[in-house]
């Protein structure tokens, strides 16, 4: 798939292995789109103009060598889609969100990441099921449990995890409010003009600039406070112990996917629980995206939508 250019784009987290990769390939993508996967969620910026610069270059070089008004036009039919994480809180309505700064080709998934999509005990029993029965037909399989316990008994599973993570995700959550505000991202400029140097350059206005820089950032850099992470902690604190968010399994969409994969393997590890054939959560994830219903997920269906409408 990212052997061949095409002249629509989806950038993506991760790696041509990751799960967002997997998942946007095998389940949401359309024809004739092409996926980059550019890593981190920060080097989205950096990684799209850079992309693009090549592209452009290679449009170049093929002008020259061909008159051809289809080369000339420089790819720019493109979306971002990545994990929404702890950047902004979740909506009511069950769709893509968005954050001002990404512009608006960049869209985040309603569920905190992909492997939340995955958190499906339905899911996790009908992969159970399927590598236990394989097993039997193959008996040299390395498939080392026994059957599936039940969606109940995942059910719970998945749930005990994320009540073990209650009150770390919350500390998370109150982070993630604090790296919200501008000041936590504000950074000490190095000039007070824009693309320019400035009309006087004589050293006492100069430092005089200088100087009403550096107030500014004091006072948007004290914006972070104690108190404030403090009171964000303790509403999520709050959240989190509702009644209503746990039967409404809430947690699949606020609390990191791959903290509860983590917790459930935690919980996997305890040799006293009576029932000790828990499966890897990381080989189910690999087999998972390639069967998950994606129109049991809104969020998704959008985002192949917006893909088509390119």
């Amino acid at each position: 798939m990212m052997g061949v250019v095409r002249n629509k784009v989806i950038f993506c987290e991760g790696g041509s292995k990751s799960l967002d990769f997997q998942l946007i390939n095998n389940r949401v993508l359309s024809n004739n789109i092409t996926i980059i996967p550019v890593g981190g969620k920060f080097n989205f910026s950096l990684f799209i103009q850079a992309y693009f610069y090549i592209d452009k270059k290679k449009n170049d070089e093929n002008n020259k060598k061909q008159n051809n008004e289809e080369n000339q036009k420089v790819t720019k039919k493109y979306i971002i889609f990545r994990d929404r994480d702890f950047d902004i809180e979740p909506t009511s309505e069950n769709k893509l969100l968005q954050i001002d700064k990404l512009g608006n080709r960049a869209f985040l998934s309603h569920r905190t990441c992909i492997e939340n999509y995955l958190l499906d005990p339905e899911l996790i029993h009908q992969y159970w099921i399927t590598k236990y029965e394989e097993q039997l037909e193959n008996p040299i399989s390395k498939w080392g449990h026994k059957d599936s316990p039940g969606v109940d008994k995942i059910t719970q599973w998945i749930e005990e995890a994320a009540k073990n993570l209650q009150d770390y995700q919350a500390v998370r959550w109150a982070l993630g409010n604090l790296c919200q505000l501008s000041a936590s991202r504000k950074h000490l400029d190095t000039s007070w003009t824009k693309d320019t140097i400035p009309d006087s350059l004589d050293l006492s206005h100069c430092k005089s600039q200088a100087l009403s820089l550096i107030h500014d950032f004091k006072n948007t850099v004290a914006e972070v406070t104690i108190d404030k992470f403090e009171e964000s902690l303790y509403r999520y604190l709050q959240l989190f112990n509702q009644q209503e968010f746990w039967q409404q399994k809430h947690y699949l969409i606020w609390f990191n996917g791959k903290d509860i994969y983590k917790a459930m393997h935690k919980i996997s590890q305890d040799k006293t629980r009576p029932y000790k054939s828990y499966i890897s959560m990381d080989k189910f994830s690999k087999w998972a995206v390639n069967n998950i219903d994606i129109t049991q997920h809104p969020d998704l269906i959008e985002l192949r939508n917006k893909i088509e409408q390119l």
